[in-house]
């Protein structure tokens, strides 16, 4: 362990706390005693407690959760508070997290579910005389300079949590800002590791579509050699879908002939939903004395701490999996300040006795939690609208209903920090560059996902972009093995498979537009470009694409491509594309050499490549050696 964890308690902490719905650490944590530790001051008043750090003036901050307005957090006020399509810096978001991480060697987890303020450097009154600033440091020749954040070397950071008496405090101290995050993650558990087939392409159908256009869909994906592995089925499988039966609909009147075919062509199937539960739905009268106070579209809000409704929810759930299905798409467990107000108040009673806003924080963890005691052992990458503190190892990745390229970059960029996996989804396009530019972004992301809920064609074939598409999912299907291993490493040490720079390289602390794809720095270019500029830390470095040798530092790049670089004396394993993962497929890998890599070693992660009770095996690999394996076929 390359991190060490300590946890300090102040005041008398709430009951409802991310950490009792946690699994179990997998590192060690040390208790000390709050005393021993007077730099950071305490205490308690009607509003709640509050926290009070030092920072020094080159203390950056990043983290709290997925933030797609902001990168580094020194000089904001950040509240997290959950909150659907988030349009600030405010710290607003489907995933806000009480966890940042600093470029100074310590990080900090405050363990609550309540709405908590986080002033990231404020100048505080201590009573001494301070030197006056020169009347010309104070003429400001900009708006940017009027506005930007100012906070001197004697700053603090200072946490508020409302209602609150107490709470408990986890430090993690660590030599990079990547083995702290790591540290976060086995905090929560470890990563997650999602089934094989769940890092192939995923589009989710109209939903307005019957079984045959869904059908019409399936077949077109084979026909034209698209690869795609996951079909989503969108709100209309229902028969009552705000608030939700969890019935299929007359639109799907053989659905289990459908999804029996689909299957057959190799598709795994995912259903839309969310946990409102309308009166109409089987488990709708169970649920009723373990659900909240408020109804939200007429439907029930399921108490997700209590193991009956738990139970109620995933019982009926297995019935669906039973049936063919293969993950469930949670939408809606966020809040709604920002979109219409239409979710439960925070001043809302559950019967385990959580109000409205602890249960906002730890509703889509809940759901996560309870989605997959349905499936039992069998792995899913699936979405969810809402995760919070410690939820690493829930399979489940975030997306939104935003549809900024920049917010969706700096998503893929900042999750990463938190234990969250982000979805830069593709839904319609502009124009053809619009969506190739897109659809690089997409394909070397944790989550290959094309949502056409909307759409009644596939995005591409209007605009005449069918063979870049093809290309670009082929892309994917040529790194999924290595995609796997990074998210095993993910499983096992928390290191997570899409990062920002600076996890791994402390100069990279103003890189906010690119990231880390495994070891590979991927610098994607937004749409209506046709080149951008790269940095690329200390060393020397290879163009995948272009073959290029590249020293560390600032280049400038124009690609029709996305920029992708690999750090000399790589060994990568590349396969060759596959329409689709089945239980048996077997990729044919090329070892690819970037530099001198005599003696470098890659490695690939064997196992079913389905379910929780497998026994992984790690595969290491050498140029011009031979290796036994069920899974990989190694190419000369």
């Amino acid at each position: 362990m390359k991190a060490s964890l300590f946890k300090i308690t102040f005041g008398t902490p709430e009951a409802f706390v991310p950490t009792r719905f946690a699994p179990p650490s997998r590192v060690p944590v040390k208790e000390i005693d709050a005393a021993a530790v007077p730099e950071i001051a305490f205490s308690v008043s009607r509003r709640g407690c509050k926290l009070v750090l030092p920072l020094t003036a080159a203390t950056q901050l990043y983290g709290f959760g997925l933030q797609l307005r902001s990168f580094k957090h020194r000089g904001n006020k950040i509240t997290c508070r959950v909150n659907a399509d988030p349009r600030s810096t405010s710290g607003d978001s489907h995933a806000p997290v009480p966890f940042f991480v600093t470029n100074e060697g310590w990080a900090m987890y405050v363990d609550t579910a309540r709405n908590a303020v986080f002033q990231c450097g404020s100048d505080r009154n201590t009573g001494m005389v301070l030197q006056a600033e020169s009347a010309e440091s104070k003429v400001m020749n900009s708006t940017d300079e009027l506005y930007a954040a100012r906070t001197s070397a004697t700053s603090v950071l200072t946490v508020e949590i409302p209602v609150a008496e107490g709470v408990e405090v986890y430090f993690i101290k660590g030599d990079t800002v990547g083995d702290m995050v790591a540290a976060y993650n086995m905090l929560s558990g470890g990563g997650c590791m999602p089934p094989m087939w769940g890092l192939g392409n995923f589009y989710r159908c109209c939903g307005q579509f019957n079984e045959e256009q869904v059908m019409a869909i399936a077949d077109g994906f084979r026909s034209l050699k698209l690869p795609c592995d996951i079909l989503g089925l969108e709100p209309g499988w229902h028969t009552h879908s705000y608030s939700c039966s969890y019935v299929w609909s007359e639109r799907f009147p053989h659905h289990k002939e459908m999804l029996e075919k689909l299957t057959a062509q190799g598709f795994k199937i995912n259903l839309w939903e969310h946990a409102f539960a309308h009166p109409a739905a089987p488990i709708h009268d169970a649920l009723i004395p373990y659900s909240g106070d408020y109804l939200v579209w007429n439907g029930l809000v399921p108490d997700f701490s209590l193991p009956e409704a738990v139970n109620i929810f995933a019982d009926y759930h297995k019935k669906l999996c039973a049936e063919g299905i293969t993950g469930f798409k949670l939408d809606e467990c966020d809040g709604s300040d920002l979109t219409g107000g239409w979710s439960f108040p925070d001043c809302a009673m559950f019967p385990s006795g959580m109000d409205g806003e602890q249960y906002h924080h730890l509703f889509g963890t809940l759901y996560s939690k309870t989605i997959k005691q349905a499936l039992g052992s069998n792995r899913i990458l699936s979405e969810v609208r809402n995760l919070g503190a410690l939820a690493a190892s829930y399979p489940f990745v975030l997306y939104s209903d935003l549809y900024q390229f920049e917010d969706f970059l700096t998503g893929t960029v900042n999750a990463g920090f938190s234990g969250l996996l982000w979805a830069p989804e593709l839904r319609h396009a502009e124009n053809k560059d619009d969506l190739i530019r897109r659809l690089q972004l997409v394909a070397f992301s944790a989550q290959s996902l094309v949502n056409a809920w909307y759409l009644d064609k596939m995005p591409w074939l209007e605009l005449d972009a069918t063979d870049e598409v093809r290309e670009i999912l082929e892309t994917r299907m040529r790194f999924l093995p290595y995609l796997y291993t990074a998210f095993y490493d993910y499983y096992t040490t928390g290191k997570p498979p899409v990062r920002a720079l600076v996890c791994d390289y402390p100069a990279a602390g103003e890189v906010k537009d690119q990231f880390l794809f495994g070891d590979l720095v991927v610098a994607p270019i937004a749409p209506g470009k046709t080149g951008r500029d790269v940095w690329l830390p200390e060393g020397e470095w290879y163009g995948f694409f272009d073959g290029k040798r590249y020293e560390g530092g600032l280049h400038h790049v124009e690609t029709d491509g996305v920029p992708l670089y690999v750090k000399a004396g790589t060994l990568l394993p590349i396969a060759e594309p596959v329409p689709y993962i089945a239980p048996d497929t077997v990729f044919d890998i090329t070892l690819r050499a970037f530099g001198d890599c005599a003696e470098a070693t890659c490695r690939l992660i064997e196992d079913d490549g389905l379910t929780d009770g497998t026994d992984y095996r790690v595969l290491t690999l050498r140029r011009g050696e031979t290796v036994a394996s069920k899974r990989y076929r190694i190419l000369p």
